[in-house]
């Protein structure tokens, strides 16, 4: 209904709307990037849809620690839409923002709930975190990191992202489950909704195969339309409904930062920013590279796209919700033709309208995002080719990158083993003067890192 409506604001000739049409054009450069308006809204959607899920699953989550689950949401949808809406905007890209999954778990089970940390003061550690971020920022230390990793590694980032969503995916939909004999295993046809999956996934396919314009977005609308016909999808008993209030998490985190006085709290301090700080990088190069934006291994405007990503975060820790980085259900709306900051600005607005229309959030169910989640995946993949697998030194390294991002469910523990093992196999090939100062300061952090997680 809405993407219609935009459809018909600015077909329009000869009129206001118009102009503003070319406006947006130019701003966004559409026209040398090979895409349009129509696109590009289509791509801002089916991200959104990607991601929807986050509205309901973060207050879930955060829940666990005792925050109030109404304010959660609220904090959610503002803090997704600022920091898609300044990332299409300020950098330009179509990477949609929102707080993290397995990090948001860290701070409810593992800070709250397992070492007893009231969640104000968690809270307090994400600002923190997110201030020490935008100070590695302003510094270039971010930029100089991401510019730093060898071209091969980038590829396995993005392959091992692919591999992780569409492990997601299959997850989501019931079609790969947990098994207490084999760790995971295939879901039970006997389920609807597993067959609804296997449907949307069939669809999905098909249309991606025979390249119809969107068919990852035409996908879901057909999956949605089949799980409310059968009843496999309820439908919403209303369409609007008014925002939850903010007041119960709103700047509670400014007004604690002085409870953060432990070494063990500055411990919880310093896994929000490593943790955030390797998967949104990952993520970013991950779906820089999917969309093309990658030449001569150097990323563009990276600077602004992490600026845009630490004030997202800074201002989700004051709304009252865990750290927000970039999102890889991003690359669903990169897989139907986004290749601007439109469609960010788009997913960011669809965002604010949902602290409004939640009730139709409903119907996107994890069967419904699940086979985009799984084609997409196939997408990103489709960078491994590129790896110099008989390259030993470097196949072994970029093999633990994707392998390691769906094994551990962390694309930032992914990225760990890989950077780890890289400049070892570099060394034993007599390689090592090739390796960057940088990516051995890495293999230090990231010894650290495993370590303080793992092990202290």
């Amino acid at each position: 209904m809405i993407y219609a409506a935009m459809e018909s604001f600015f077909r329009k000739e000869g009129s206001w709307r118009m102009r503003m049409k070319e406006k947006v054009s130019h701003y966004f450069e559409l026209q040398s990037l090979h895409t349009t308006v129509r696109t590009e809204v289509l791509a801002g959607f089916t991200t959104f849809i990607s991601m929807a899920y986050i509205l309901f699953v973060n207050p879930s989550v955060l829940g666990a620690s005792g925050m109030d689950q109404g304010a959660v949401f609220t904090a959610t949808a503002l803090a997704s839409a600022l920091g898609s809406i300044l990332m299409g905007v300020y950098a330009k890209y179509p990477i949609a923002t929102a707080p993290a999954l397995g990090i948001n778990a860290f701070f409810a089970y593992s800070v709250c709930v397992g070492m007893g940390v009231p969640w104000e003061t968690a809270l307090a550690g994400v600002f923190i975190a997110s201030v020490l971020f935008i100070f590695i920022t302003i510094f270039k230390l971010r930029e100089l990191i991401i510019q730093a990793i060898p071209t091969d590694l980038k590829f396995a980032i993005s392959g091992g992202i692919g591999l992780f969503i569409a492990f997601l995916g299959l997850n989501e939909g019931g079609i790969i489950v947990a098994n207490d004999s084999t760790l995971v295993g295939l879901g039970s046809l006997s389920v609807g909704t597993t067959w609804l999956t296997i449907f949307g996934l069939t669809v999905t396919a098909i249309l991606m195969i025979r390249k119809v314009p969107g068919g990852v977005f035409i996908g879901m609308v057909a999956t949605t339309v089949l799980g409310l016909l059968t009843g496999l999808i309820q439908a919403p008993t209303q369409i609007m409904s008014a925002a939850p209030s903010l007041k119960p998490t709103f700047f509670v985190a400014l007004k604690h930062v002085g409870d953060i006085n432990s070494v063990q709290l500055w411990v919880v301090v310093l896994t929000f920013l490593l943790v955030t700080f390797f998967d949104t990088a990952g993520t970013l190069v991950g779906l820089a590279n999917q969309a093309g934006f990658i030449k001569d291994n150097q990323m563009p405007r990276v600077g602004k796209a992490l600026a845009a990503d630490s004030t997202a975060m800074l201002a989700g820790s004051l709304f009252g919700t865990s750290p927000v980085g970039a999102y890889v259900e991003s690359s669903s709306g990169i897989a139907v033709g986004g290749r601007s900051g439109l469609t960010a600005v788009m997913t960011g607005i669809l965002f604010l309208l949902s602290l409004f229309f939640s009730p139709l959030l409903s119907v996107v169910t994890s069967q419904v995002t699940a086979p985009a989640l799984i084609v997409v995946g196939v997408l990103m993949a489709q960078s491994l080719k590129n790896i110099h697998w008989e390259s030993m030194e470097i196949a072994i390294p970029a093999f633990l990158i994707l392998l390691g991002m769906p094994l551990t469910y962390s694309i930032s523990d992914g990225i760990a083993l890989g950077f780890i093992f890289y400049p070892i196999t570099m060394i034993a090939a007599k390689r090592g003067k090739e390796v960057s100062p940088v990516m051995y300061a890495l293999f230090f952090v990231f010894v650290g890192f495993m370590w303080i997680l793992n092990v202290a």
